[in-house]
């Protein structure tokens, strides 16, 4: 019997047997769900990648490559290990069962095929993967929501802080980006990669902005004043830290232990310590400053130094740099400085983009380093990321530079703005609901195919180890790019397409 829900649902069948493979189709045909066949497991794994069945029938006994070996390479594929597998089987033992289910198959099915309970098991599993589905995205969009307004509220509260000390609007955007871009940096370096671990990053990038909370408690004639402060006045003026660790300490304490607000309030606490010890509250000394600390000390000092400020202007980033670099050891972890200057032209493209007056941004160099890429350049964008944040802060970016962006929260919204419009240009997510980046990219492929069309579409990962330049390719990407974006080497990267594009000379 038809039935509608599964109108949308696709069925694989792998089977080298053809009369089994036709005794299959025959129960399930009517059912309502596209049906697909391989009489191979090479077979098989080809079709998975094209077409993501929504649940796979498999023989075990195949040659060249067996049912346990097809089940086994799809569940180490984060792509497709999601999928239910349904076992096709003449061997009825107990050992022979367990060892499929611990594969990760989800059933049986034994030889000879009874097409009632073929079709019965089928459509249970189709509607356990649909109720799955939909639990998964339920999830997904309350992550996302909790998330949206976790950072909502973080805003809120570092905006407050920002009316007291009003000279500083972009400076939590600023920093907060900077912070992650040292932490995704040192990610994998042997001093760090224990702590920082994807879900800490997102942390310190969220909690970053609440750095300078305590400055609420400072009196307005010491925060707002416009010359350098007495020895009495700074003294006022370092107390913000205290001020902000005890406010954020009295929060965690009636919401229970938070992972957030511990991130918050060791940066509130420790951004103004100094590797040699020297800094302040407490004076710690190296590796007793907390990581979240040491990195926004960096961020700080930086964006403080290339900000203008009623007692002062604007420093230029080379300067600002070297000073900095100069820091190594006495002012700063040497670790993280080294990271600082391999990413300084990421951070100056950051401060571009949240820039509040013009003169920083002619400091920063900001006419060589708006992003446009001229007359010959790409204007209008397609950026796709299912992470609001990761969203707004590349969508601004790009804006900044004189693209017109459009953006999608997942790839099956990107491939309807593609459908409807016209792009010179594809920014994609790889992991994202509903369709990932590899998909969208490869149905982008098929629907240029034989048109002479070919948008630059590029991966945006936050690993190297996601994605090589030959991989990329081969997936159909015209390259990739690390987050957080560096628009310079986007620039670079779509002018070396543009150049590969051109005919010989004298072709």
């Amino acid at each position: 019997m038809f039935d509608a829900a599964m109108a949308d649902d696709k069925v694989l069948l792998v089977d080298d047997n053809t009369t089994n493979l036709q005794v299959l189709r025959d129960a399930l045909d009517g059912l309502g769900a596209k049906l697909l066949v391989a009489k191979s497991g090479a077979g098989a794994l080809a079709i998975v990648g094209k077409a993501h069945p929504d649940l796979i029938l498999l023989d075990i006994m195949m040659p060249e490559m067996d049912g346990y070996e097809v089940c086994r390479r799809l569940k180490a594929d984060e792509a497709t290990r999601h999928i239910p597998i349904l076992f096709l089987t003449a061997l009825s033992s107990a050992e022979d069962e367990a060892k499929g289910l611990a594969l990760g198959a989800v059933d049986y099915i034994t030889k000879p095929i009874h097409p009632e309970l073929v079709r019965a098991r089928v459509r249970n599993h189709l509607e356990l993967k649909r109720y799955q589905n939909r639990l998964e995205e339920t999830v997904r969009a309350r992550t996302q929501e909790l998330r949206l307004t976790q950072a909502v509220m973080i805003e809120s509260l570092s905006t407050l802080a920002e009316y007291r000390d009003p000279e500083t609007g972009g400076h939590v955007k600023r920093t907060q980006n900077y912070v992650k871009a040292l932490a995704v940096k040192l990610k994998d370096h042997p001093r760090f990669s224990a702590a920082l671990d994807d879900e800490t990053i997102e942390m310190l990038y969220l909690s970053a902005p609440l750095h300078d909370v305590g400055k609420v408690g400072v009196r307005d004639d010491v925060l707002l004043k416009p010359g350098k402060l007495s020895d009495e006045e700074f003294a006022i003026m370092k107390k913000h830290t205290e001020f902000g660790h005890e406010a954020l300490r009295i929060t965690e304490q009636k919401l229970g232990k938070s992972t957030f607000l511990h991130h918050a309030r060791e940066v509130a606490y420790s951004h103004q310590e100094k590797w040699d010890g020297s800094g302040y509250p407490n004076g710690l000394k190296g590796d007793a400053i907390p990581l979240s600390g040491r990195l926004m000390a960096v961020a700080d000092v930086y964006d403080a130094l290339i900000s203008k400020r009623v007692y002062k202007p604007p420093m230029p980033h080379e300067k600002a740099v070297q000073i900095v670099a100069d820091g190594r050891g006495s002012h700063f972890d040497p670790d993280v400085v080294d990271a600082f200057l391999q990413l300084e032209s990421v951070f100056r493209n950051i401060a571009l983009t949240f820039a509040d007056y013009d003169e920083e941004r002619l400091m920063l160099g900001g006419a060589a380093a708006a992003i446009g890429g001229g007359a010959a350049g790409p204007r209008k964008v397609l950026l796709a990321d299912d992470n609001p944040i990761n969203l707004e802060i590349m969508q601004s970016q790009l804006t900044a530079g004189g693209y017109a962006v459009d953006v999608a929260g997942d790839g099956r919204e990107a491939l309807e703005r593609y459908r409807a419009g016209v792009y010179d240009l594809i920014l994609t997510d790889l992991a994202m609901p509903q369709m990932d980046g590899y998909a969208l990219t490869e149905e982008i492929r098929r629907l240029e195919a034989g048109t002479g069309q070919s948008t630059p579409i590029f991966a945006i990962t936050a690993s190297d180890f996601d994605l090589s330049a030959e991989s990329a390719r081969a997936r159909g990407f015209s390259g990739y790019m690390l987050k957080p974006l560096d628009p310079d080497l986007l620039e670079k990267k779509l002018a070396d397409l543009r150049r590969d594009a051109m005919p010989p000379t004298g072709a």
